[in-house]
């Protein structure tokens, strides 16, 4: 089996898109991840849903877990505005990652082995130099976890 025959479209970002957007199409689509591309068109990273929120989390809860305890219901609730005029850009991480891509002729173990050790729930597809579409961790395991 081959990454082609797990392939399925998905969503992609550009690096300027709002941030929000892109946290809302995480939550329409019940996404692990969004591939964020260049004006190309081609893959930079995927961005973890967390990384969109490690955005909106409030620093100080970052540091310490217990203040965000501490913060009343109405405010916390509302800690994903903080996102308002912010950008992909601002969310991904600082330091550069291995990127979690391949080509439609990959195996399955090599997907799966790109998936542990970039630590990405998805792995984006890449042929003739344009994004095909992405193999999710679910599908990736629905496929071969089926007898």
């Amino acid at each position: 089996m081959r990454a082609r025959d797990l392939l399925a479209d998905f969503p992609a970002v550009g690096l300027d898109s709002p941030v929000i957007d892109a946290a809302r199409l995480l939550a329409d689509q019940d996404l692990p991840g969004l591939i964020v591309v260049d004006g190309d068109g081609l893959p930079v990273t995927v961005l973890p849903g967390t990384q969109v929120l490690r955005l909106a989390v409030p620093g100080y809860c970052l540091d310490d877990p217990a203040l965000a305890r501490v913060v009343d219901e109405a405010h916390a609730d509302a800690f994903l505005n903080a996102l308002a005029g912010r950008t992909v850009r601002e969310a991904l991480p600082r330091e550069r990652r291995e990127l979690p891509v391949t080509d439609p002729e990959a195996t399955v173990l090599e997907v799966a082995a790109l998936m542990a050790r970039t630590r990405s729930p998805l792995v984006a597809i890449v042929g003739d130099r344009h994004l095909l579409g992405a193999v999710t961790l679910q599908a990736l395991l629905d496929r071969v976890l089926t007898p």
